[in-house]
């Protein structure tokens, strides 16, 4: 029976405007079904703005004959056939249907499959979103209707599968989609230029990954039902496999989104990173924070901290800030220099307390950018503040030990970090530096900020709390060290010299 049989006529006209569709057809061993899905394209799709491209993605049967043989026998409207030399997958097959449809220029692409599973009668249905300028991308749902899908033929396991792994991705996504796991699919062309899909597997889950990219880019997705019809077409999908490939790349995910990994796929939005609000919970912020007394005059060099800079100011303390960030850390013209020594202002003598906020860890050359610091304090002991991310947080060593290593836009392997310091080479840095440690300690993982503002990051904040009072090292997300600079052995000498000679006079004026 064929699926056009089994559901009610959809509607069949779609005034495209001035829109390009590419209908774009992957096929893999579809020699028997691919002249037929062709077939039941609606006629008022049949125009000089609609191609038809079909991509056999090396079948080993007669599929590209067979869609050769239909493009010769029928003239309503473009097609073209293309083979792949060699197989490249489901994802393979469709990174090359949407580079076709960027590179000629088409506005919206159509993804159909050549074995019949999805009904060619509900293109023109599909197609108003996109053409009304609603949607981004339009998703093809069986399970809109639940019931409709069983009553398709839809396997009991496949069934339970499909909404186990939708309801798991949208919590993890925080969307809200009816199914995850359609095929039937169309696109913004626009929208698809805009995400590494090219980046994608060219497996099963490349529909995973591309759906992740939409939402992460934050693209409209919508979804209109569509028929259910499971025939005698072969499955190729290996359900366990692709149930695992699905479920890893939502974890990589959303461990992206909370910087506890990094994916170039998943990396949609690459602007600058600036830091945010910790000063709500324990953390490298508060730490600064606290260690500031009131009224005094206080230089802030980092990356971002705003906020910090704000909240001293309301405490009565005269700031400076630099943000090397958006001056000489990312300048062109003085990269060289900078990433080595950024520019320390002449009139470092004049504060009572430096904060380095996260800006260790950035610089190419720590040491000489302390040497020079110390240096240029003119002998004066002012207090030094630094903060920076613990490699050896105990999540770091636990994904060392599983052969990861990522970094990610922001957290302990923040791509801008040059260097990596725990507890004892930071200190050692310091102290070989010349300055004296007054205190070290270690903050919490932030919580609030990867899980929001609720009992559970609190909780989880006060168990890692907790933790840090048996081992700093492991269990502090961030180093928060005050130390004081020390004069170096000129200023000393100096010191040595004029207080000697003080001393000496006293002890004459005795005598006489």
């Amino acid at each position: 029976m064929d699926l056009a049989e089994l559901e009610p006529a959809a509607p069949d006209r779609i005034d495209l405007g001035r829109k390009r569709l590419l209908i774009f057809v992957v096929a893999y061993n579809a020699e028997t079904t691919i002249e037929k899905v062709l077939s039941r394209i609606p006629s008022t799709l049949h125009s000089a703005d609609v191609e038809v491209l079909i991509i056999d993605d090396s079948s080993k049967d007669d599929t590209f004959r067979n869609g050769l043989r239909y493009q010769q026998r029928n003239s309503a409207f473009k097609i073209t056939v293309l083979r792949t030399p060699e197989n490249q997958g489901y994802g393979g097959n469709q990174k090359l249907g949407y580079r076709y449809a960027i590179d000629n220029d088409f506005d919206i692409v159509a993804l159909i499959h050549g074995d019949g599973q999805y009904a060619p009668e509900k293109l023109p249905a599909l197609l108003g979103p996109l053409v009304r300028g609603e949607a981004e991308a339009v998703f093809g749902s069986r399970m809109i209707d639940k019931k409709a899908a069983r009553q398709g033929g839809m396997p009991v396991y496949k069934w339970l599968g499909n909404q186990i792994l939708t309801a798991f991705q949208n919590r993890m996504l925080g969307t809200a989609l009816s199914e995850f796991h359609s095929g039937y699919r169309l696109y913004s062309t626009a929208a698809l230029a805009q995400i590494p899909f090219e980046k994608n597997t060219n497996d099963f889950h490349f529909d995973t990954e591309i759906i992740i990219q939409f939402v992460l880019k934050n693209l409209r997705i919508a979804e209109l039902p569509i028929p259910t019809f499971y025939g005698d077409e072969i499955c190729h999908v290996n359900g366990m496999k692709y149930a695992w490939d699905v479920f890893k790349s939502t974890i990589k995910a959303r461990l992206c989104g909370i910087h506890l990994f990094y994916d170039r796929k998943f990396d949609v939005n690459p602007e600058a990173v600036s830091h945010s609000d910790k000063l709500s919970f324990p953390s490298s912020q508060t730490f600064a924070v606290e260690a500031c007394a009131a009224g005094r005059n206080i230089l802030q060099l980092g990356i971002g901290h705003g906020n910090v800079a704000d909240e001293l100011q309301r405490r009565n303390c005269r700031v400076t800030a630099i943000d090397f960030a958006a001056n000489e850390l990312v300048s062109a013209s003085q990269a060289a220099w900078s990433a080595v020594n950024p520019t320390l202002p002449p009139d470092l003598p004049a504060y009572d307390q430096i904060l380095l906020m996260d800006l260790i860890e950035h610089l190419h050359d720590p040491e000489n950018f302390l040497d020079a610091l110390r240096k240029q304090t003119a002998g004066r002991r002012p207090e030094v503040i630094v903060t920076a991310s613990n490699v050896a947080f105990f999540v770091t060593r636990i994904m060392l030990a599983l052969g990861q290593f990522n970094y990610s836009r922001k957290g302990i392997l923040g791509i801008g970090h040059r260097r990596l310091f725990t507890f004892k080479s930071l200190r050692a840095l310091l102290e070989q530096a010349g300055y004296e440690i007054l205190e070290a300690r270690g903050v919490p993982a932030p919580f609030p900020l990867a899980i929001g503002a609720n009992i559970w990051s609190k909780m989880l904040l006060r168990m890692n709390q907790l933790f840090l009072n048996f081992s700093k090292s492991l269990f502090a997300y961030q180093i928060c060290i005050r130390a004081r600079a020390l004069p170096d052995s000129r200023h000393l000498l100096k010191e040595t010299i004029s207080g000697s000679a003080f001393l000496r006079s006293r002890f004459l004026d005795r005598v006489a």
